[in-house]
């Protein structure tokens, strides 16, 4: 269970990059059915001669088609990963060891990934389902994580018997103000990447080419109403964005704001737990938080002055995975079981 749970972690990591690069480089509709490709199970066989391009009035472009493809079948594996642990989970149900509520939520969550995924093709792209898409990638990302962690090492027993020692070992009330800190500081993330899916999804990411400024001001003309509009009908054709100028502004000023109030917030989570001598078995991953926090700020503020370089833009999502990895770590180390 732990190694499936701990292949399940590296797998969705891919998936989730690969999804950014698929959505970076506009394969989102290489194949605009689903889910196979023109018809086919494999896009060659959706070649030139043999595609249908009155598929969404899309002629097939092999380059595009071979990246969402590649795209679906390692979600599919993914998928099939979370089904071996839901399955392990289930039939060792009656010896106690593992609560299966976790490892069936993931196979829930796999299933709705498919619905959202289905509805990104077939609803062209619409901001919500992308976004949602991503959220959900996200939350199995973490809950693989958390499982991971949750398992033993070494035999059940005495996992039993030391964990609570670890838990508890820097006092309740220091324990207790670290592990909220560090709830909040989860809480701002996750608000965070999904202002991140919101931008994304709107091709506002280039709407301020420039930092620490956004086109030569501090604060240039925002649509603020118009940019956080959730639903706008079907049969619109989202590649590309549909939302004016101010409205993409608004969006991305939103994100850089909601970066710097989650920098703060994991910022003091993890000084919380350095500073105090009872938590030292916790430090190390205090400073895995920082760690990433300050890549992922390196890449956020490189990929704007670098003019939004294809491997920085996919980086900037991988690296959101890896601050929400971190940051699970801390809270796991923390004694944190629920």
């Amino acid at each position: 269970m732990r190694r499936l749970a701990i292949a399940g972690v590296l797998l969705c990591l891919i998936v989730v990059s690969l999804g950014a690069y698929v959505r970076l480089t506009a394969a989102g509709l290489g194949c605009p059915d689903w889910p196979g490709c023109y018809g086919h199970l494999t896009p060659s066989g959706g070649d030139a001669a043999n595609a249908p391009e009155a598929i969404a009035g899309r002629p097939y472009e092999a380059g595009k088609a071979w990246r969402e493809m590649i795209h679906r079948y390692a979600a599919a594996t993914l998928g099939l990963t979370i089904v071996l642990i839901a399955a392990l989970a289930l039939t060792t149900r009656r010896e106690q060891r593992l609560s299966a509520p976790l490892p069936l939520a993931l196979f829930a969550i796999v299933v709705v990934q498919g619905l959202l995924g289905m509805l990104t093709v077939t609803w062209q792209l619409k901001p919500l389902v992308v976004t949602l898409h991503l959220l959900f990638g996200m939350t199995t990302l973490a809950l693989l994580m958390w499982l991971a962690l949750s398992l033993p090492r070494g035999s059940w027993e005495a996992t039993a018997r030391a964990g609570p020692a670890r838990a508890q070992s820097g006092g309740a009330a220091d324990l207790a103000g670290a592990r909220r800190l560090v709830r909040l500081g989860l809480a701002a993330l996750a608000v965070q990447i999904a202002l991140g899916g919101w931008t994304s999804s709107n091709y506002a990411a280039v709407a301020c080419p420039d930092f620490p400024t956004c086109r030569g001001a501090w604060w240039p003309a925002a649509d603020f109403r118009d940019a956080f509009v959730l639903w706008r009908g079907l049969n619109i054709d989202y590649e590309g964005g549909a939302l004016a100028a101010s409205a993409r502004i608004a969006i991305h000023l939103t994100h850089r704001l909601g970066a710097l109030v989650t920098a703060l917030a994991l910022t003091l989570a993890a000084l919380a737990v350095l500073r105090r001598r009872g938590l030292a078995a916790a430090r190390v991953r205090a400073w895995a938080v920082l760690a990433a926090l300050a890549l992922q700020l390196t890449i956020g503020i490189s990929m704007v002055e670098k003019g939004f370089p294809l491997w920085l833009a996919t980086a900037h999502t991988a690296g959101a995975a890896l601050l929400l990895l971190a940051t699970l770590a801390l809270l796991r180390s923390l004694g944190a079981s629920r």
